[in-house]
């Protein structure tokens, strides 16, 4: 098992969004984090960056195209997003991305909420092995993982990202 410096990469995770959203000139930005474990890295990151809008949340697996295929029988539960996205520049936060899938889910239901100018994707981690043409703006640590290994993250106090060996 091998364990990150969550605090570090949170903190690097905050200065390269300070650095892009500065670059880009998007001013008042909104974040929301996916449910669970993006909401738990979305609320560290919405207090380090200071952002007054309140934190949105949102739950996907209405959206998602493989819950069936991967065994999820989904509960779906309200998301909450207590802002109007029009037009505004969302920071997407999750944890953990690998195929891609559930960063599509998300974005298919922000756009039913309406029309952004602009989504970034933030994520604690990305463990390859994309299925989509998706890769994050702002990544806090890149994994490759061996034959039968994953990655967990924990929380939400204390927040811990692990890598676990195989099954």
């Amino acid at each position: 098992m091998s364990t990150f410096d969550i605090e570090r990469l949170l903190g690097q995770m905050a200065a390269d969004l300070r650095r892009l959203l500065a670059a880009e000139g998007r001013e008042r930005p909104l974040m929301v984090g996916i449910r669970t474990g993006g909401v738990w890295v979305a609320e560290r990151l919405h207090e380090r960056l200071g952002i007054e809008a309140p934190l949105g949340e949102l739950s996907i697996n209405f959206y998602r195209d493989d819950f069936t295929r991967i065994g999820l029988h989904p509960r779906v539960e309200p998301s909450s997003l207590p802002f109007d996205v029009d037009d505004r520049h969302i920071l997407l936060v999750d944890d953990v991305l690998q195929t891609g899938r559930t960063i599509r889910a998300a974005l298919n239901e922000i756009f039913d909420y309406g029309r952004p100018a602009s989504v970034t994707l933030a994520v604690l981690a990305d463990r390859g092995g994309h299925e989509l043409p998706v890769r994050a703006d702002v990544t806090g640590a890149t994994v490759r993982l061996g034959p039968g290994e994953h990655l967990k993250l924990t929380g939400p106090e204390p927040l811990a990202l692990e890598i676990l060996g195989p099954r």
